[in-house]
């Protein structure tokens, strides 16, 4: 998928820590108090903490399994500009010129039960907000800095009303959070200060625990951007222990330099190659935050392809929307997740707490697994008849997932072929075909290139039957 290449952030990001690790080889940087941070990490991780446990991991992510789906919202002062979140850093905004959009930052009353009420009808069972993002602006209440909005434009604390949106429409509530920071000016300098890092550390964790203190149960944290320090030098360890001591029930993503309870592919859709836990997040157009001339919007049908792509590999799909200065949607995200949630009141069972899917070969279609059920997903309706070849379980029964109409179907050693289908497609934008088989349904199609009959082929050594009728 042409999505699926580096992104600027991703590019951005990693330029800026190859700057970082530079900067940590100048005399400048205390040196003996970075070997005192390694060896507190080392201690630390040699004793097991409630990450480190697996069992209690499966229990407090139990939930997030099953889910699936959440919401991704990126909101700040850049969406008052409208030209991308990472606009401060691109256009080279000094901070004196990018801080007083924090008075012009006056979103509409309750903006955030729009986006509750659209991530619930979408099918979306989680919610991430950003509470900060790399511009430094806060949308929490905050003892440690007047950049936020209780004490500017908004006048209130947008986080609070993302809290109680989100669970008024029954959603988990999850916090993003960016740990590096463009307005605090320790935000780069703590890389060779070691005043400078003890003084912005201390900012940080001092966000995390107003977040985790003040606001209830939440159920996920959700770090970005390292830079310009490693897991010493943010003294992640430490961090996490606070987290954990803070919200026993929380998971945490890998960002903060630790591996944490989940992957986080970004613009991409990739299973974790050692079997953790993973979460693909996305972009509905190219941009995360609001950027009002970007207009490349995915389509209804991509955006169910890649949920069947997380879901097969049993991964989540985060899917992001950018509101605009004043908390409204564009229009084009309501359009597309309104057909969304639509497909998925009548297929979300081929979604929701989906097992590991082996078979995945086909022109048309592909597949999500519950149990003994094969969910084949036709994107590409190919007419009065569909095939699945390679099926190495029988198929009991057959029906279209929305309708519960029942198909029929032959079966033999090498394919399984849906006969008496509609001429035109049943479902929109994809229709679902449940397989209910014998036994968990495996696909081999290489089996099918060895051993399907070859009839057409004469066994004399270079002269075939066909062929000499064609001749």
């Amino acid at each position: 998928m042409a999505r699926n290449k580096t992104s600027r952030r991703n590019w951005m990001i990693g330029t800026g820590s190859s700057m970082a690790a530079a900067a940590l080889r100048l005399p400048a940087y205390n040196l003996t108090a970075m070997q005192g941070r390694l060896l507190l990490q080392a201690a630390a991780q040699a004793k097991p903490g409630p990450a480190a446990d697996e069992p209690d991991r499966q229990r407090r992510m139990k939930w997030w399994h099953e889910a699936r789906f959440g919401m991704f919202i990126h909101w700040g002062l850049y969406s008052v500009i409208g030209r991308h979140e990472w606009v401060m850093e691109n256009e080279g905004i000094p901070v004196s010129e990018y801080a007083p959009l924090a008075k012009q930052f006056k979103p509409k009353p309750f903006p955030a039960r729009e986006w509750a009420k659209i991530a619930r009808e979408t099918g979306m069972r989680y919610m991430v907000m950003t509470t900060k993002h790399h511009e430094g602006f806060c949308h929490f209440d905050t003892k440690t800095t007047d950049y936020c909005s209780p004490k500017q434009g908004p006048g209130r604390d947008l986080v609070r009303e993302y809290v109680d949106a989100a669970r008024a429409e029954g959603l988990r509530v999850g916090f993003y959070y960016s740990l590096m920071d463009w307005h605090h000016p320790d935000g780069a300098r703590c890389a060779t200060d070691e005043a400078a890092r003890k003084r912005f550390v201390e900012y940080i964790h001092t966000h995390l625990r107003e977040l985790l203190s003040n606001y209830g149960k939440i159920d996920i944290l959700w770090y970005d951007v390292s830079w310009p320090l490693d897991a010493a030098g943010w003294e992640s360890e430490r961090m996490n222990k606070m987290v954990f001591e803070l919200q026993p029930d929380i998971i945490v993503n890998n960002r903060n330099k630790l591996p944490g309870d989940f992957s986080t592919p970004e613009q991409q859709i990739t299973a974790d190659k050692e079997g953790r836990a993973w979460e693909s997040c996305m972009t509905l157009n190219d941009s995360w935050g609001y950027q009002r001339a970007d207009d490349d919007w995915k389509s209804p049908r991509r955006v169910i392809q890649n949920l069947i792509s997380c879901s097969r590999d049993t991964g989540n799909y985060l899917l992001n929307i950018g509101p605009r200065g004043d908390g409204s949607v564009p229009e084009e995200s309501v359009r597309v997740l309104t057909e969304v949630g639509q497909w998925l009141r009548r297929n979300g069972d081929s979604i929701y707490g989906s097992d590991p899917c082996q078979p995945r070969r086909s022109n048309y279609a592909s597949f999500t697994r519950k149990g003994n059920t094969l969910y084949m997903h036709v994107h590409f309706w190919p007419g009065d008849y569909a095939v699945v070849a390679g099926l190495q379980v029988p198929v009991k029964a057959a029906r279209f997932l929305a309708s519960g109409e029942k198909i029929n179907f032959q079966q033999d050693k090498y394919r399984v072929s849906l006969t008496g289908l509609p001429a035109e497609a049943p479902d929109h934008p994809v229709s679902t075909i449940a397989l209910e088989c014998d036994a968990e349904p495996t696909q081999d199609n290489i089996f099918v290139r060895k051993e399907k009959p070859r009839e057409g082929v004469s066994s004399r050594a270079g002269k075939s039957t066909h062929l000499q009728e064609c001749s």
